[in-house]
């Protein structure tokens, strides 16, 4: 790719808005800082939007016809720099178990790694429902422990005192488990790819 092919991928729509879900993310720290019901609500807020936008970005990029290799590397990027920012955050005011980040970082490095490796064989190795169900849950997490405090939903008939931190911690504990498995599955997978490439004769 040539610097003029880099620069006139990033200026596509689907690639500024990878690049706006980036932008967000010292918004969302500083407001998580002040540790108000008021901040920590408007982070969540514009967590989740940042978030949505990232089934937008792929969703134009294919209709548009405009999905770039620097696409590639920015989409993943940027969900990473979204959400270990706010663990991190979490974890340094005392609002999450400091060896939550660790293991999930560890996780996204090891599969990262395997992926590398795996680039390097030739080989493709498919992410499993698990991995969807981790994106997910995590996501849903998140938005509960930035919210943080107890607030009033209504819910129609009814309003009740939610407690956003006991939720977001749960479903986060859910994506940890999902990505665990998935992390477990795609070693395996590697394992398998790696070992029918070895059985093949021109590998002989």
């Amino acid at each position: 790719m040539t610097p003029s092919s880099v620069k006139r991928d990033l200026l596509n729509v689907p690639n500024l808005l990878t690049l706006a879900r980036i932008a967000v993310i010292p918004a969302v720290v500083v407001l998580l800082e002040r540790q108000s019901p008021v901040a920590t609500f408007w982070a969540s807020v514009l967590f989740g939007l940042a978030s949505a936008t990232d089934y937008f970005d792929g969703y134009l990029a294919r209709k548009l016809k405009l999905v770039s290799l620097t696409g590639k590397f920015l989409d993943p990027l940027a969900d990473k720099l979204m959400v270990m920012a706010c663990l991190v955050q979490l974890a340094a005011m005392g609002w999450l178990e400091a060896w939550i980040p660790i293991v999930l970082l560890a996780r996204e490095l090891s599969v990262q790694g395997l992926r590398q490796i795996a680039s390097g064989e030739g080989l493709i190795i498919a992410a499993g429902q698990q991995g969807k169900w981790k994106t997910a849950f995590q996501l849903i997490g998140l938005i509960g422990l930035l919210a943080h405090y107890t607030y009033p939903v209504n819910f129609g008939v009814f309003t009740a005192e939610i407690n956003f931190h006991r939720v977001g911690w749960w479903m986060l504990a859910l994506s940890i488990a999902f990505s665990l498995v998935s992390a477990g599955q795609y070693f395996l997978g590697f394992l398998k790819a790696i070992g029918e490439k070895a059985a093949r004769p021109e590998s002989q």
